[in-house]
């Protein structure tokens, strides 16, 4: 097999991503990460460039690291400045690390216009650099930025940037598409005259403008280069980086390469997904490999064939990138979905054709009326449940009110309004009617917090559940503010996570279906007896 090197630029590159911020110990955190995944190369950032990468290339030395090699970002010595004194070229020696990544003009038109420059001044600020750091680190890397334009503005220049860095001692050569316009024959074409030119190793970094990032970086490697670079979750500036999330699987399991180390393919999907959650990102539900819609089939035909044999509608098996097979239910199923469904949250209907079409019937008259149970599989195990007939009542609400008080006064015309939210529950359990009071950070707040004011003290295990997320969704926007809603609540005891929804005209009400069904579905789950 083919062995391809990873090099991971989240930490430099993909922090150009609009909205995108890591604090130190993110950078640090996700390094470790990196590692754990088995990438070879993790480029830092760009010291000298802000406190933050300065204090980073200071810390990560006392990692431990078992896979990964760090690589210190930066540019080519300024016009008019020799490497000795140019602030960049020293910034990259004191970074200490094993790796320097050094990036130059390839395109003759940036070289005039953007630096102000001759192309043969450009050349010789390529050959100085990279030739005062080759003795002084042990690897040196050069970025050809923006080569593929430069290769169609000027092929012969372009190589002899190429053959300039890799005479002044470059261990790897990067063709660069840094405005991410190139299409992927003409990628191909310009590397393998690269290849067919100079002998060296090569590296490709690309951005997706043109949403070509990973085919490119695919083509690339077909062509002959064996190091790509790229980000996860395909992060980065304007419209993101080459995404390794689709680059390393692709290489591994459609381009016989080998890019981790065996067995950490398996981690992709828990990386991809703690990458977002660091950078405060919700993950990206459709993507490819890793996304939670990745391998989830809707359609009954689809589910039915899946059921036979998952290869008739997955490209591969979803363990392989740590991700898992979904089947969702909703108007469009048939039976085979309805029971591939009810087995994942532990109900077998395969011998109960009755309970089945129950079940199926349920399901497409609630989903004419709004619900969806593709984020709420907690309400879809009650629901199946209710139809087995063996669905337990917990508690019985007799009354709910809630007050909102809204004020403006001369202190809060400048923040917003004064607000007051209380709820009142009257509720039987065990035979038992109790009723109370409560205050909160609004309506569904107060709501929850009677509640549990009442009913924690009959059913203890409910201490430990907590609502993790909150959404509602306009369904029908053409009645104005009598629209249908759709409240999806997830919920979590610290072990384990569950989604429910609720569906009405009225936000209190559908906000309390999907209240209720996360607080029994708990006592479900637990195997708890109503109280008697």
């Amino acid at each position: 097999m083919m062995n391809v090197s990873v090099y991971e630029t989240t930490l430099r590159d993909g922090l150009q991503s609009e909205g995108m911020h890591l604090s130190l110990p993110d950078k640090l955190a996700l390094t470790q990460l990196f590692d754990e995944l088995g990438v070879a190369y993790i480029e830092g950032g760009w010291p000298g460039s802000n406190p933050r990468d300065e204090a980073y290339f200071q810390q990560v030395s006392k990692l431990d690291l078992k896979t990964s090699k760090i690589a210190a970002f930066g540019s080519t010595r300024r016009s008019g400045n020799k490497c000795e004194v140019d602030p960049s070229v020293q910034a990259l020696l004191h970074a200490d690390t094993a790796v320097v990544t050094v990036f130059g003009k390839a395109w003759r038109f940036q070289a005039t216009h953007a630096l102000g420059i001759s192309p043969e001044e450009n050349l010789a600020l390529i050959w100085e650099t990279v030739s005062y750091l080759k003795p002084r680190v042990h690897e040196v890397i050069f970025d050809a930025e923006h080569f593929f334009d430069g290769y169609a503005d000027d092929p012969d220049y372009a190589i002899k940037v190429l053959a300039t860095a890799k005479d002044g001692g470059a261990d790897q050569l990067v063709l660069c598409d840094t405005n991410g316009g190139t299409l992927t024959p003409d990628v191909t074409r310009a590397v393998e005259r690269v290849r067919e030119e100079i002998d060296c190793l090569l590296g490709i970094h690309t951005h997706n403008d043109a949403e070509l990032a990973v085919a490119n970086s695919l083509a690339a490697v077909r062509a002959g280069v064996r190091v790509v670079q790229g980000t996860m979750n395909g992060y980065g500036e304007r419209c993101g980086n080459a995404n390794l999330v689709s680059i390393i699987p692709a290489l591994e399991l459609k381009q016989g390469c080998t890019c981790l180390p065996a067995g950490k393919l398996a981690l992709l999907t828990h990386v991809a997904h703690t990458v977002d959650e660091i950078a405060n990102r919700s993950p990206m539900q459709y993507q490819p490999y890793v996304g939670r819609s990745a391998f989830a089939h809707k359609a009954g035909i689809h589910a039915n064939a899946v059921m036979k044999d998952r290869r008739t509608y997955e490209h591969i098996e979803p363990a392989a990138v740590g991700n898992r097979h979904r089947i969702l239910v909703s108007d469009l199923s048939g039976k085979a979905s309805v029971c591939l469904k009810a087995k994942e949250v532990g109900v077998d209907l395969s011998g109960d054709d009755a309970a089945t079409e129950i079940v199926l019937n349920r399901l497409k008259y609630l989903e004419s009326k709004g619900y969806q149970f593709e984020g709420a599989d907690a309400s879809f195990k009650l629901l199946v449940d209710q139809a087995m007939g063996y669905r337990p009542r917990y508690f019985t609400l007799h009354d709910l009110d809630v007050h909102v008080d809204l004020r403006n006064t001369e202190e809060t015309e400048r923040v917003g309004l004064d607000e007051f939210a209380s709820a009142r529950i009257k509720l039987e359990v065990g035979g038992v009617v109790a009723e109370a009071r409560a205050e909160g950070d609004g309506p569904v707040h107060a709501i929850d917090k009677t509640l549990r004011k009442l009913i924690d003290k009959f059913y203890p295990c409910l201490k430990k559940v907590c609502l993790l997320d909150y959404k509602v969704r306009v369904l029908s926007s053409g009645e104005g503010t009598a629209a249908v809603v759709r409240v999806l609540i997830r919920s979590g005891d610290g072990s384990d996570v569950w989604g429910t929804v609720g569906v009405s005209h009225n936000i209190i009400e559908a906000s309390w279906q999907a209240m209720v069904d996360a607080l029994e579905y708990k006592l479900v789950r637990d195997k708890v007896e109503p109280y008697l």
